[in-house]
């Protein structure tokens, strides 16, 4: 298998996406902070600051965190980044995801992960996304994709602790004809 540049710059129309840096905590906490963003999200305090830090340090430890710039204005918008799902390293999962309210309405959103999916699929088959059961702004974004739910669940935490299970969306990789 070829390997897959989990940081790459890939741009856009609308959004560019690079790799995360230290540098952009401050950018990024600025957009994070807002608890609308997270309201549906199962970590809705992922706006406060330590909880937030944590989420950050996780995305640069993770060495595949990308950080989203407005093309036009070159301000930083937010964040996504990939991980491998099962230990065969054949799926990937796009998440973590989050933009700035003034980018929502799905065309950033949906550039970024365009931009995301055609990255992946030139070493994978497939994508998945891990949503929380609640978080209904994100499923519709990625069905609106073209993603499928699948029967699978995946355990996660919400923000008072209690066990939650997740729900997996995927996308298959279109097969050449």
């Amino acid at each position: 298998m070829t390997a897959l540049d989990l940081q790459p710059h890939l741009v856009g129309d609308l959004i560019e996406l690079r790799p995360l840096v230290p540098q952009d905590w401050s950018s990024l906490f600025a957009v994070a902070s807002d608890p609308k963003i997270w309201e549906q999200h199962p970590n809705s305090n992922r706006y406060q600051a330590d909880v937030f830090r944590r989420f950050f340090q996780s995305a640069l430890d993770s060495g595949s965190a990308l950080t989203a710039i407005d093309h036009q204005t070159q301000h930083v918008v937010g964040s996504s980044r990939f991980s491998w799902y099962g230990e065969s390293k054949r799926t990937l999962e796009i998440g973590w995801t989050f933009l700035a309210r003034t980018h929502w309405g799905g065309r950033y959103n949906g550039e970024m992960k365009r931009l995301m999916i055609a990255h992946a699929f030139s070493v994978v088959d497939r994508v998945v996304f891990v949503i929380g059961p609640d978080n209904h702004r994100s499923r519709i974004a990625i069905e609106r994709m073209g993603a499928t739910l699948t029967d699978r669940r995946e355990p996660g935490t919400a923000a008072d602790g209690r066990a939650i299970e997740q729900v997996v969306y995927e996308i298959r990789r279109p097969k050449p004809y």
